[in-house]
């Protein structure tokens, strides 16, 4: 178990993680997420061993989402990457995850509870989180294998701003999956 880090950003998306497996609290945003899972990989002696498990609950950014995902792609939403690329500074905004459902999430630092924003998202991916990118990116410095496990609590509109109150009940999806799968991850 010691090459497995299940990082959330809250505890009460862990409430029921397995509680042999180490565990991140991270914080919420990408930011926080960088600078936990970074501090994390640098102090490990091998970091590259390690598979880093981010679970989580995500919008879901199209009507027919629900359930459990095991995104194979995560991006940067709130970025200008083509902007930037185009002034000549290119930015990665992408990462493709190994054994993946085929799912996109995208991440970005903001919540999204507006049918406009989640909207304009859906072009781009199938769910929204704040976390799953930076993570991926950050465990990707080090060498490090990073699978997201992401369940839909909401559908990125007004009604994702009762997430706290439905946080429980799509956590303990997650803690179903680690119980089937880590040791696959191992």
């Amino acid at each position: 178990m010691s090459n497995i880090l299940v990082v959330s950003a809250t505890r009460s998306e862990a409430a029921h993680v397995p509680a042999e497996l180490p565990l991140l609290i991270c914080g919420i945003g990408k930011v926080a997420a960088s600078i936990a899972v970074t501090r994390s990989l640098a102090a490990h002696p091998d970091p590259a061993s390690v598979t880093v498990i981010n679970v989580g609950t995500a919008g879901a950014l199209r009507p027919s989402m629900a359930g459990l995902y095991v995104p194979s792609v995560v991006h940067q939403h709130d970025i200008s990457s083509a902007a930037l690329t185009a002034m000549g500074y290119p930015v990665v905004d992408r990462i493709e995850l190994p054994d993946g459902d085929g799912s996109e999430l995208a991440t970005g630092d903001t919540f999204v509870a507006d049918p406009a924003h989640r909207d304009a998202l859906a072009h781009r991916a199938a769910l929204v989180d704040m976390e799953g990118f930076a993570i991926a990116r950050a465990a990707g410095e080090f060498g490090a294998l990073c699978r997201l496990v992401k369940v839909v609590s909401d559908e990125a509109d007004a009604q994702a701003m009762d997430w706290p109150a439905r946080v429980d009940a799509v956590a303990g999806l997650l803690g179903d999956w680690l119980r089937t799968h880590v040791a696959v991850a191992c």
